[in-house]
Order: C-alpha cells, then sequence, then structure tokens
C-alpha cells in the first residue's frame, strides 16, 4: 500500500485501535511501527493480563494541564463499549479490586483481537519500518520517507507513545515530530513510577524489601489508599505509583500507616489496656514485626524496653504522629526506565477535544499517551488509548 487514506505511525494501543476504527469506515491505512512486532507494550502490561479497562471511568481519573479535555473522547468511546468489544471476540476476564478489569488468560488476546479487527478492516501494518523525513505536501496531505519505502497520505496520526520503558521500544520521535509542526510540549517527567531514596530510608527499604503495607499516602493534597511496597531501591506498589504523578522533586511524601485506626487513640488506649506491654509488641498487632523494629530504631529507641505505663504521653504522641503521617523525601524515582506512562506531552490546547487534530496543521492527529493526559493506574491509560483512537479513527 504505497498511498493510502491514513498513515499511522505506531502500533500500540492507540494506533491500532485508530487504525481498524478508521479502516471501518471504508478508508485504506497503513500502521507504520519501528519495531520487531506491534503492541509491546500491551502484552507486558498487567503482569502479562492486561488490565484493559476500568469500571469506573471519570475525568477525576486523569491529568491534563485542560482538566475538560478528555471529556468528550471518553464519552464517545466508554468503557462499556470496549467491554462489549472484548465480549464479542470471547475473551475471559475479571474483576479486581478498584473496577479493574483483567484478562482471565493473557494479554496476547487483547492484542489478537486488535489485530484481527485491524485485518477485517483492511489495515495494513509494516513493522521495522524506520521513519526517515516526514513532511507536509505541497498539495495538501502528507509525505513519509521510510526505511522501507515512500508513502502519500491524506490524513497522519501519531501514536507513538512516550517516553517510559525504553526497552519496549519508547522514543521521543511523536514529541520531536509535534515540535516540527510548531506544537507546544509541556514538560515531560516519569509517572507511575517507583520512589527511591537516598537517606536512612533506602536502608530501611532495603531490609524490608518485599514487604508490601496497606497505607494511605498523600501529596499536594492528593491521597490513595492502597498497598505500599519496600524494594531494594526504596518503595514501590500501587500508592507510591499512583502518588507519584502527582509528586514534584524535593517534596516529602506522608505516609499513614494506620489508616483504618487513630494513632493516638491507639497507642494511649493501650497505656491503660496493657500497661505492662513492649509498645512494639502491641503494634506488631496492626504492622510487620520488621517494619515496628524499623520504626522503634528511628523513633522511640530510649523505650524500646519500656513498659507502656512508663512512656509520656507526649512520647507516645511523638510516635502516632510518626505513623499516622510518616514524611519521607524520596531523592527521586526511577525514571523512565521502570516509569508506565510518561506525564504531560503535546499541549492540548492545539488539538481539538472531538477529533484529536491539530489546529493549526490540518489532517495531522495525535492520539494516546503522546498527548498530554495522564490516567491513573488500574485501566485508565489503555481507555485513553482507545477512546482517543476512536475519536481520532471517526475523523481522518
Amino acid at each position: 500500500m504505497k498511498n493510502p487514506d491514513v498513515i499511522i505511525i505506531g502500533g500500540g494501543a492507540a494506533g491500532l485501535f485508530c487504525a481498524f476504527t478508521a479502516g471501518q469506515r471504508g478508508l485504506s491505512v497503513l500502521v507504520l511501527d519501528s519495531s520487531n512486532k506491534v503492541g509491546k507494550k500491551i502484552l507486558m502490561s498487567g503482569g502479562g493480563r492486561c488490565n484493559f479497562t476500568n469500571l469506573d471511568i471519570t475525568p477525576e481519573n486523569y491529568l491534563c494541564n485542560n482538566p475538560h479535555f478528555c471529556i468528550s473522547a471518553l464519552n464517545r468511546y466508554n468503557q462499556w463499549q470496549f467491554i462489549e468489544l472484548v465480549e464479542r471476540h470471547g475473551i475471559a476476564y475479571h474483576e479486581r479490586k478498584h473496577g479493574e478489569l483483567f484478562c482471565d488468560n493473557s494479554a496476547k488476546e487483547i492484542l489478537a483481537m486488535l489485530l484481527d479487527e485491524c485485518q477485517q478492516a483492511g489495515v495494513v501494518i509494516k513493522t521495522q519500518c524506520e521513519i526517515k523525513t516526514l513532511q507536509a505536501a505541497d498539495l495538501g496531505g502528507y509525505s513519509v520517507q521510510t526505511s522501507r519505502g515512500q508513502h502519500q497520505c491524506k490524513s497522519l496520526v501519531v501514536a507513538t507513545g512516550g517516553l517510559s520503558i525504553p526497552t519496549m521500544g519508547a522514543s521521543g520521535f511523536g514529541y520531536e515530530l509535534a515540535e516540527q509542526f510548531g506544537l507546544r510540549l509541556l514538560p515531560r517527567s516519569a509517572g507511575l513510577v517507583p520512589f527511591t531514596f537516598s537517606d536512612g530510608i533506602k536502608q530501611i527499604s532495603e531490609t524490608l524489601s518485599g514487604l508490601a503495607v496497606d497505607v494511605e499516602m498523600s501529596v499536594n493534597g492528593v491521597s490513595f489508599r492502597e498497598n505500599m511496597l519496600f524494594t531494594h531501591r526504596g518503595i514501590s506498589g500501587p500508592a507510591a505509583l499512583q502518588l507519584s504523578s502527582y509528586w514534584q522533586p524535593g517534596q516529602s511524601i506522608g505516609v499513614n500507616l494506620l489508616p483504618d485506626d487513630d494513632a493516638r487513640e491507639l497507642l494511649l488506649g493501650y497505656k491503660k489496656s496493657s500497661a505492662k506491654s513492649l509498645l512494639r509488641n502491641l503494634l506488631s498487632q496492626h504492622l510487620s514485626k520488621g517494619l515496628v523494629l524499623a520504626l522503634q530504631t528511628l523513633y522511640w529507641p530510649t523505650y524500646a524496653d519500656t513498659a507502656m505505663a512508663e512512656i509520656p504521653d507526649a512520647q507516645l504522641l511523638a510516635v502516632a504522629q510518626q505513623l499516622s503521617a510518616w514524611q519521607l523525601k524520596p531523592s527521586g524515582t526511577e525514571g523512565y526506565r521502570t516509569a508506565e506512562v510518561t506525564l504531560c506531552g503535546i499541549d492540548t490546547d492545539q488539538l481539538s477535544s472531538k477529533t484529536m487534530e491539530c489546529k493549526t496543521q490540518p489532517g495531522l492527529f495525535f492520539v494516546g499517551e503522546v498527548v498530554d493526559v495522564t490516567g491513573h493506574l488500574g485501566g485508565y491509560n489503555f481507555q485513553w488509548a482507545w477512546a482517543s483512537g476512536y475519536a481520532a479513527g471517526h475523523y481522518v
């Protein structure tokens, strides 16, 4: 297919969805991807089970400089429509906590579904295809020179993803292309990514590596109640990943280790009811012994072997403060190497929220992660891929 109606650069979730949506309208569609196979990030997602959407999709689950931008696309193609597609293809799935939907068997089924839809819609996919030059043609449309030949098209869709997980082929190509056509980029950073530490917390994390704790974690007025996971490099787990999208370098994060209890009442109550007990033994009923010992070393070493009745109220209240609002100051994050998404990207003020088309460059569309729309953990970013791909696919 030398001169199709539509060329889509990037064979990920958004690109493939856009491809068959356009193909179903009778358009000739060519997908170009630099990797040896399409959909690599789909295959690795959700631990190989693909968390393909969420039952509870709202605009509040997304970060964007313009919080209204994602509303139109998410309304036009919602989670129920994608679930219907999944069911039509006979893919078994299940719900986990917080409305997250996963394949029962394998993420391969979602990719196979997308490729099947593409095949039925007559979409042609070229892999191991590097873009050499790309420019607007004199008479309209676009001219694309690749390592596997030259093409002309009327509409061009950029679905190249972000910078996260470079080992999966991630690159900044989409951003470079946006700049080539004069679009404004917002400063990008790694999102949904583990925190790293260089202070004493690093040693605690190494000692407790593998331990998951149910916490409420907060920063900048945003909080998440989820598991926090200690790792050799710092902290990860759903709570940390969610919070990383809201954290700014240099800020401390608050961790409530006892989200179901009032720590002050708990400790003062224990002083009366368990006067002869040690604080660490009482707290070990609520938290892992290893974590309690680490906290003891930090916050009540002089009272380690003192009975509750002998510990001053002021000291117990100070410990309670640490338990309910433990302040941790990350030195940074693990960066794009392990990040699930790229925060920010192409400024949405330059795109139509209805069509994903560039306002200043007719026939040029941007979909998926390359755009400044970032979802929470839990299937939200896939739903943005499906919805933005669908929106563009109807207007290319």
